[in-house]
């Protein structure tokens, strides 16, 4: 009797395998058939509307070779109160490839004369920031000389109420805004 149940058992067990086998194929031919009608499918055609474009792509390296940045870090302080005028002035400078690595108020706005503040030993970058105002290096009325290399900058210019006088500058504020 002890065979007759185990025989009957395994039967039983080979009837359930069997047909959880079948019903897995089952499963995986529904499968093949959806991904074969997926793959076979035309859909709608799309149009597209890209422009042409260059054969070669510009690279970030060609375009600084057109237009290097100097080597410089600038604050733009607004010492006159002007609404946005340090944020005017970064753009300006950064249109003569002039790093500006900070934009806001001065310690006050009643600042007459504007500003130019060697930070640090770099002397070629204060040339190059008076260069872009039109100042005359020599003039100790707007140009300093106060070293504070904590400042992470080599030029601090703050915008006084003469802000207009520089001509490029204003040239460039009247223009664009």
């Amino acid at each position: 009797m002890p065979n007759i149940r185990r025989k009957k058992k395994s039967e039983t067990l080979g009837i359930a395998l069997n047909a959880a086998i079948t019903f897995a194929g089952i499963i995986l031919l529904g499968f093949i058939y959806s991904f074969s009608k997926n793959q076979l499918h035309d859909g709608v055609q799309i149009k597209s509307n890209i422009s042409s474009t260059p054969s070669q792509p510009i690279l970030a390296k060609d375009i600084y070779i057109q237009n290097p940045v100097e080597n410089i870090k600038v604050e733009v302080l607004n010492g006159c109160g002007v609404s946005s005028l340090a944020a005017k002035t970064t753009d300006f400078l950064r249109t003569k490839q002039i790093d500006v690595i900070m934009s806001d108020n001065a310690d006050h706005h009643n600042y007459e004369k504007t500003l130019i503040i060697q930070r640090n030993e770099k002397v070629k970058s204060l040339k190059k920031i008076v260069e872009a105002f039109g100042i005359y290096i020599k003039d100790s009325t707007r140009v300093q000389i106060l070293p504070d290399e904590s400042l992470g900058v080599d030029v601090t210019v703050i915008l006084g109420q003469d802000y207009t006088s520089f001509a490029e500058l204003s040239d460039y504020i009247s223009a664009k805004y």
